[in-house]
């Protein structure tokens, strides 16, 4: 099992207060939500019921008959209101309710909740946790509050799933390179159900033809149902995605590119960083802005990203040739560019473990990056009184090379930061010239992957 250590702390913690709690736990499908849950609730009294997308009256149905194969009750005497009378009575320790995909459970004409609430108040002695799970990051985040009304006030506590860190991808696969652990976050973001599929004994090449590119591989369509869970009109959506995975991220170059209205790209732009599939990024806040692009659009679904920038545009290609043939003709050459932005993303997780522990030069208290319009600073971490490292990251070139400096500083000029150090990070090597540059000036600070 890939741990997820926070999640499962976090709610042995919430278990062991000694009051009555409701409690919300949610997270993107794939996060592995129902694996956690079945590990916390090893060795505590519990009972589980998984709401299913159907009318009020069936969903009272299933909860009877599931509460009485539980408690031993005769499912054709019992009521609905019994079960929860039943539940607090067959409680001696506190115990664990799990109403998983609570969702379907909000329906007009249901009082699921308002029932909860008073089997949570009446019950203290001893208590119970209610958990009140979800795989919809749109309901939970954008839909809950109206949906419960004033029984939202009720919630003592909401945990999200986040996407496992690539810490936590390398802890997971310690025999695998460092290389290969980037390559692979960079394809599947850090999700459990993606990096079960993940044979550590083959390449990299090789699990991206077994498991994406293959009719027979289990995230062969993965992104299409994935997208199906929360969003229709997929038409549009798979075009404004195959044009911002080619490059275009502006709400002009996208309404260029789409032939949509400006209006209508941007909601459904709104849509889907709801669903968090996209994110709008904006530059690091520093004086000079007239040298900064106002915002851009990218991917923050990892492996969305990998689809629509490799195999959505070529669908027709995917169906005609092997996996391997697909992999020559489509991803081999460009795959080294695209890791390019992960791989900045990781060597700023490398800045913020290295100044928890204490090892940067200086103590940052923010960081993020600088989208110019001639160029781009992928990492500045700053500290309380403004001064910055600035960070340059490369992943494809087998050299990085002196020149990379000279841009850098050129950079932080021009957006008016007080760079005090210059970090370079290599997924190869650096150059003479630069390497003998960082030896005599202490402010250069080269990061090969030996360090991670």
């Amino acid at each position: 099992m890939i741990h997820h250590t926070p999640t499962i702390k976090t709610l042995n913690q919430e278990y062991q207060k000694p009051q009555s709690q409701l409690v919300v736990l949610y997270g993107r499908p794939g996060c592995g939500k129902e694996t956690y849950i079945k590990h916390f609730l090893q060795a505590k009294p519990h009972f589980y019921y998984r709401a299913r997308e159907i009318s009020v009256s069936a969903q009272k149905q299933n909860f009877i008959r599931e509460i009485a194969k539980k408690y031993q009750k005769d499912p054709d005497t019992l009521t609905y209101e019994a079960c929860f009378t039943v539940f607090r009575e067959g409680i001696t320790a506190k115990s664990v309710i799990v109403l998983d995909e609570f969702d379907h459970l909000i329906k007009k004409g249901s009082d699921f909740l308002e029932n909860l609430v008073k089997l949570k108040k009446k019950t203290q002695d001893p208590p119970v946790l209610i958990l009140l799970c979800s795989s919809s990051l749109v309901f939970v985040e954008h839909k809950m509050a109206s949906a419960m009304g004033k029984l939202f006030y009720e919630i003592d506590f909401t945990h999200k799933f986040a996407e496992l860190s690539f810490l936590d991808l390398v802890r997971a696969f310690p025999k695998s390179p460092v290389r290969d652990c980037l390559e692979i976050y960079g394809i599947t973001g850090g999700i459990p159900a993606y990096l079960r599929f993940w044979d550590t004994k083959k390449s990299v090449k090789e699990n991206i033809c077994r498991h994406i590119l293959s009719e027979r591989g289990g995230l062969f369509l993965e992104a299409e149902h994935y997208l199906r869970t929360e969003l229709r009109e997929l038409s549009v959506y798979n075009t404004i995605l195959t044009v911002l995975a080619a490059g275009h991220q502006k709400l002009n170059e996208l309404y260029k590119s789409t032939g949509f209205s400006r209006a209508k790209i941007s909601v459904y732009l709104k849509n889907l960083m709801e669903f968090e599939v996209i994110e709008k990024v904006v530059s690091f806040d520093t004086d000079r802005k007239e040298h900064a692009q106002k915002g851009v659009y990218q991917f923050k679904n990892t492996f969305l990203h990998f689809w629509f920038r490799f195999v959505f545009p070529h669908l027709s290609d995917l169906y005609l040739l092997t996996p391997e043939e697909f992999y020559g003709a489509h991803i081999k050459e460009a795959f080294g560019g695209y890791m390019e932005r992960y791989f900045a993303g990781i060597c700023m997780e490398y800045l913020k473990l290295m100044n928890r522990s204490g090892r940067l030069p200086t103590e940052i208290c923010k960081m993020g990056t600088w989208v110019g319009k001639q160029g781009s600073i992928d990492i500045i971490a700053q500290d309380e009184k403004q001064e910055c490292i600035v960070g340059s990251c490369s992943w494809a070139k087998e050299t990085m090379e002196y020149a990379s400096f000279e841009k850098l500083e050129a950079l932080a000029a021009q957006a008016h930061l007080n760079a005090k150090y210059f970090y370079f990070f290599s997924g190869n090597s650096f150059d003479g010239a630069l390497k003998e540059k960082a030896a005599k000036d202490k402010r250069i600070v080269l990061v090969d992957l030996a360090e991670f």
